[in-house]
């Protein structure tokens, strides 16, 4: 396995550039070694590869923080970019090369339409109605275009003007030697507008946060943890693009009785002695409340009786699960005179009447620890 390069050599800057440094030595690193410049150079096609994974890494501030302090492992599982090509280069960093030779197309990625992030909320759940299913009102916060301004980020009365500094281009095009270098503008973000007098509600950002409900309909079988989409109700998208949605993370509560695992459901049943030796019909815990089960004559402590399609449902229709109760035979801590007679007499007979597998183990833990006679010297 190849060892990855800190970011900040490969980009050639110190830990403490700036945002503008650190683009700024991207975009020389990136015109040294484009493919156009090198063709069929391998080695140059590599390190335009990784240029460009560290530019993403170290022009974002989170991924940067998250860097910073635990290095290359801080990334694993944050989403990057796979740059397996350099088109994926083009169409990530796509406004940072322009012009002859350095390809990125000239759009305006500014401008371009984008979906909205997806929102979440929680679902608590009891053990019932996870096995049942469920309709219920989820609230959750998303943000909606302002109503103050229509989602134009201006006062009242005012309207958003052209970018001067791009001419409303939302981009701007420098020259470096023969190349041109197509960036996104610094006055206007790539929007190829401003706002001169932002509306006071939103603060000119054209979207407020807003307090929204909705009702959702839980599946039969859901476990904890599991996300319940409804699409299209995140936060709006940018530039006319489509929304985000919400996931409902699925929460179930504990149940006094029982517990869960996939579609299987434990629970543990107290029994006395004489329930055990001579068999009984005991009441259990079920997810539509008690039910009898016929406990067999001679059941031992920790036997666990299967009660076939008492479990939870699969999620996918699928089948049902079971129920397993763990029997617990107790044995009491105080017996009344009567009790502790009848139990005496029982002692008594059990010495008259041994059982075979009792009799056995004791006749075997005998042998065991008898001592064995030492053995004549012939000799």
């Amino acid at each position: 396995m190849t060892q990855q390069r800190d970011y900040y050599e490969v980009l050639g800057v110190e830990r403490r550039a700036s945002g503008a440094q650190i683009a700024d030595a991207y975009r020389k690193l990136a015109i040294k070694c484009h493919p156009d410049k090198n063709p069929g150079n391998n080695e140059a096609a590599d390190r335009f590869k990784e240029a460009a994974r560290a530019f993403e890494v170290l022009a974002d501030s989170d991924l940067r923080a998250r860097y910073d302090r635990y290095g290359h492992a801080g990334l694993q599982g944050q989403q990057q970019h796979e740059f397996n090509d350099l088109s994926d280069i083009f169409e990530a960093f796509g406004d940072m090369f322009g012009g002859s030779g350095l390809g990125g197309g000239g759009k305006r990625r500014g401008n371009r339409a984008s979906q909205g992030r997806d929102v979440f909320c929680t679902i608590t759940l009891s053990l019932l109605e996870a096995a049942r299913g469920a309709s219920t009102a989820v609230v959750f916060n998303r943000h909606e275009s302002c109503s103050d301004c229509d989602g134009s980020g201006a006062k009242r009365g005012t309207k958003p003007v052209a970018c001067e500094y791009c001419g409303g281009r939302g981009q701007v095009i420098q020259s470096a030697g023969v190349f041109r270098l197509q960036t996104t503008c610094p006055a206007c973000q790539g929007a190829g507008r401003v706002i001169r007098e932002k509306c006071p509600t939103c603060a000119g950002a054209g979207l407020t946060e807003e307090r929204v409900e909705r009702h959702v309909t839980i599946p039969a079988g859901v476990d904890r943890d599991v996300r319940v989409r409804l699409a299209g109700e995140g936060d709006p998208g940018g530039n006319g693009g489509p929304p985000g949605d919400c996931y409902c993370v699925i929460e179930v509560e504990n149940h006094p009785f029982l517990t869960r695992e996939g579609r299987e459901l434990h629970c543990e049943v107290p029994i006395t002695f004489s329930q055990a030796a001579l068999g009984a019909t005991v009441e259990v815990p079920t997810l539509d409340g008690p039910k009898p089960l016929q406990i067999a004559k001679g059941t031992q402590g920790g036997d666990v009786v299967r009660v076939r399609g008492l479990g939870m449902p699969e999620v996918r229709g699928r089948g049902i699960g079971d129920l397993h109760v763990h029997v617990h035979v107790e044995v009491p801590r105080s017996l009344s005179p009567r009790a502790e007679e009848l139990l005496r007499e029982l002692a008594a007979e059990e010495q008259k009447a041994v059982s075979p597998k009792r009799s056995s183990f004791f006749s075997r833990l005998s042998e065991y620890f008898q001592p064995t006679e030492p053995e004549e010297n012939t000799a």
